[in-house]
């Protein structure tokens, strides 16, 4: 017997999900209706499915999982967790401004900017520190590589690594006009230094604490934005001398601020969260 459930879905900068509060509806296969959902032409169309839930530890307020197009499960995700923030808050569910989330990769803390008739006009997401080392992210001497060179396609790209809960690989260039990111996304996800695959961006600076950037999403493919990609970007840039600390990320759905605070070394994240549509679903029950 089917059943139905209720779904809304949201959008950051591009990057949109399936947002399902789980307080109310029961997704008892997330991973493949995650599939079944995120198809543009079967389904609803989307880069995954985001289940919200209330917080069973004392740390957090809520929780979010977050599953990608292909199924698997992601760690973390920036956009989604600010579209999760103005869900909350919208739809009366918390009146509070500052949100404790639990991730995989542990609790984010949001705090919302709100706008005159007290809806959601942005949320900064308190995204934790980078982790520039990490020898089950990549395969590479300290697990760790700041312009370092990686071989795909009989191609050699010059990037660094930085994991913002979820590894992150930008390649730098002087365009990214002709730019092929399917094939390249494809080919450097899949490349053996990233033994749990890896997502990528290809980055331009354009001036001074402005970056275009490009994503190719581990388990998504080509996205319009990526929240933890665009800190990723930040912080490799700032590494290798070719921004401040505080950049504005340009993608290819909008642009995310990004702050690599340097009081407690901390990234922060903020941009835009909206509401595109809302529906139903039929289900096996």
């Amino acid at each position: 017997m089917a059943k139905t459930v209720r779904f809304t879905k949201m959008q950051g900068a591009g990057n949109d999900y399936i947002y399902v509060d789980t307080l109310l509806n029961d997704v008892a296969n997330p991973a493949a209706a995650a599939v079944a959902w995120s198809s543009p032409h079967t389904g609803i169309g989307a880069d995954g499915l985001v289940l919200i839930g209330c917080s069973r530890v004392p740390e957090a307020d809520f929780t979010m999982r977050i599953f990608n197009a292909d199924g698997s499960e992601a760690l973390m995700c920036g956009n989604a967790s600010r579209c999760v923030g103005k869900y909350l808050y919208e739809k009366g569910i918390t009146d509070s401004t500052t949100i404790r989330l639990l991730t995989l990769s542990g609790v984010k803390t949001l705090r919302l900017h709100l706008r005159h008739d007290n809806t959601v006009e942005s949320v900064t997401v308190d995204m934790g520190a980078p982790v520039l080392a990490d020898a089950g992210l990549l395969s590479a001497p300290g697990g760790s590589m700041v312009n370092g060179s990686v071989a795909a396609g009989g191609r050699e790209f010059c990037g660094t690594f930085v994991s913002m809960g979820n590894p992150h690989f930008v390649v730098f260039a002087d365009s990214l006009d002709g730019l092929d990111l399917a094939r390249w996304g494809a080919l450097l996800e899949r490349s053996a230094l990233f033994p749990q695959r890896c997502n990528i961006e290809f980055a331009q600076v354009l001036a001074d604490g402005l970056i275009r950037a490009r994503v190719w999403e581990r388990g998504s493919g080509v996205t319009m934005a990526c929240g933890t990609g665009a800190c990723a970007t930040a912080v490799a840039a700032s590494l290798t001398g070719r921004a401040p600390r505080a950049s504005r990320i340009v993608m290819d759905g909008g642009e995310l601020g990004v702050d690599w605070a340097g009081d407690d070394g901390h990234v922060y994240l903020t941009g835009p969260a909206e509401f595109v549509f809302e529906g139903e679903v039929q289900v096996a029950g």
